[in-house]
């Protein structure tokens, strides 16, 4: 598997990362470390994580996965060397208490959100610090509309700039990333990098899916002509996309008790959960098994070859899923698989936006 530059940094990775929110809730120390190995194995030198995690995020988990993750550093010799670690800190608590105090994200949290990680991780350095959703409002996680009078924001793109500069000034960060972001957001995260010699925005981690490709209206182009990487997370559409849901429907009999939208009611109630998601899914699944392929194939084949994306964030629950989705690595979708996702999103749109 060949290794991509993030942006306009000397990050290498591979086209494939490991995403690990499961760990500490659906996935348990012993299985955590038994993927982070296997994925190690597999030649996978990228994973990545937050502050917040694990998710659904509650306060008895709040940075279980970060400490899972250190421990699996502290107990493999060299693994940390070989890897390319990314983590996050949380922006505005959006009434999570636990995460912080307070509804903005200021430059102290920014600080101390790092020293917790560091701590947690039990590493020198984070290789790539992204912040994980915008300090000022923005319409995600299934909101569609941008309104101005919501806005509450505390703390500048420039002041969020200037404290991610001095971890970096200090070692603790190699280089910065967004998630969750905006056209403007990243054209005003560059702009202000350049001008004022600020650590400049290396990637961008927003969702990347058949049923989510809001990417592609416009950030894409914000993204290729300023040099910034996009990592794309969800390519299954949290197990939408896997075909698992396609007879029974998200929740009821029948549905995967232990599947993650029938598991939580949480993700449920967001753009995971809508009729429309699901009806799509159905749609696409139904497409990959008319040309021999499973859904699962299908979806991430088409996030792996995608051109906008640099690495795409997979999350697993043992190391045989971990197998099965890099085993797709590789594989082409023919042009008539691409003309019938092409139709599908032109009569049904982006539902899980």
């Amino acid at each position: 598997m060949n290794h991509v530059q993030l942006g306009q940094s000397d990050l290498r990775v591979t086209p494939i990362c490991l995403g690990t929110m499961t760990f500490g809730e659906q996935v348990d120390e012993a299985t955590s470390h038994a993927i982070l190995g296997r994925a190690l194995e597999r030649g996978i030198n990228f994973i990545d994580t937050a502050e917040m995690y694990s998710v659904p995020t509650r306060a008895e988990t709040f940075g279980a996965t970060e400490t899972i993750i250190g421990n699996w550093f502290a107990a493999t010799p060299g693994a940390r060397q070989k890897l390319v670690l990314a983590t996050k800190v949380a922006g505005p608590s959006r009434g999570m208490p636990w995460v912080r105090a307070g509804d903005g994200m200021t430059a102290d949290d920014i600080t101390a959100s790092c020293e917790g990680s560091l701590r947690r991780l039990k590493t020198d350095v984070i290789d790539l610090y992204q912040i994980h959703w915008p300090e000022r409002h923005v319409p995600s996680f299934g909101m569609l509309d941008y309104d101005p009078a919501k806005e509450r924001s505390q703390t500048s793109i420039h002041t969020q700039l200037e404290a991610l500069g001095r971890l970096v000034q200090a070692g603790k960060v190699r280089y910065i990333g967004l998630s969750n972001e905006t056209p403007y957001g990243v054209h005003e995260f560059v702009r202000l990098a350049e001008q004022h010699q600020l650590p400049r925005v290396a990637s961008v981690q927003n969702t990347y899916c058949l049923l989510n490709r809001a990417v592609d209206n416009g950030l894409d182009e914000t993204m290729h002509r300023l040099g910034v990487s996009l990592l794309g997370y969800s390519p299954l559409g949290v197990g939408l996309l896997t075909g698992k849901y396609d007879a029974s429907g998200t929740e009821g009999p029948g549905a995967p008790s232990q599947a993650r939208i029938t598991r939580y009611a949480s993700v449920r109630k967001q753009r995971w959960g809508r009729a429309e998601s699901l009806a799509a899914a159905r749609r696409y699944n139904a497409l990959a098994r008319a040309h021999g392929l499973t859904p699962a194939q299908m979806a991430l084949a088409f996030c792996y070859t995608n051109w906008r994306v640099a690495s795409t964030i997979i999350g697993v629950t043992s190391p045989a899923h971990l197998d099965e989705n890099l085993d797709v690595w590789g594989r082409s979708l023919s042009p008539e698989v691409l003309a019938g996702i092409d139709k599908i999103r032109w009569e049904l749109r982006d539902p899980a936006t």
